[in-house]
């Protein structure tokens, strides 16, 4: 019985051996290996830190209104939370060799106006809905790995504070 020739050997009588072409991928721009570049993550960094400092802001002002013990224990993890998350992203914003911002979100006056505290607070996990839309569509797209698994870890801190708001809502709304 022959055997069937390999056909990944070279031919006959040719000693060269075939090789892999150079990788090139790393030195590509971030564009093209669908990422953001280091202009468009910094932006984004503070356009979410902002918010983040703003969430913060809101959490903390209207822990201190809050009578309810469910309520304020709540609202103390989202508060804990927006801190944890304002020093994890001026943290990445520094590691790129860039300066935070300092503005606080917009989110800020706009929910502080609201004086329903239930209202408030449905308007507090709106605005966590909108960060967990922004990193769903940042986090694929970022190049730096520990960048990249913070935000996720955000992401996921995010979408749980929603549900525990939620969750409370909907428990005072049925009391």
């Amino acid at each position: 019985m022959q055997s069937k020739p390999d056909r990944d050997a070279p031919p006959a009588g040719d000693s060269a051996e075939r090789a892999s072409p150079v990788c090139y991928a790393a030195q590509a721009d971030p564009a093209y290996m669908g990422q953001v570049t280091r202009e468009e993550l910094l932006a984004a960094l503070d356009e979410l830190l902002e918010a983040e400092r703003a969430g913060a802001r809101v959490a903390e002002e209207t822990l201190a209104q809050l009578q309810d013990p469910a309520e304020r224990a709540v609202m103390e993890i989202v508060r804990q939370g927006e801190v944890k998350w304002c020093g994890m992203l001026m943290a990445a914003i520094k590691s790129l060799d860039a300066k935070p911002s300092t503005r606080v979100g917009a989110f800020h006056g706009k929910a502080m106006a609201i004086a329903d505290l239930t209202a408030r607070m449905a308007f507090l996990n709106r605005g966590q809905a909108w960060v967990v839309r922004k990193l769903e569509a940042l986090v694929p797209k970022v190049g730096q790995a520990p960048i990249q698994d913070d935000l996720l870890a955000m992401l996921v801190s995010h979408r749980e504070n929603i549900d525990r708001v939620a969750t409370r809502l909907a428990d005072a709304a049925g009391s």
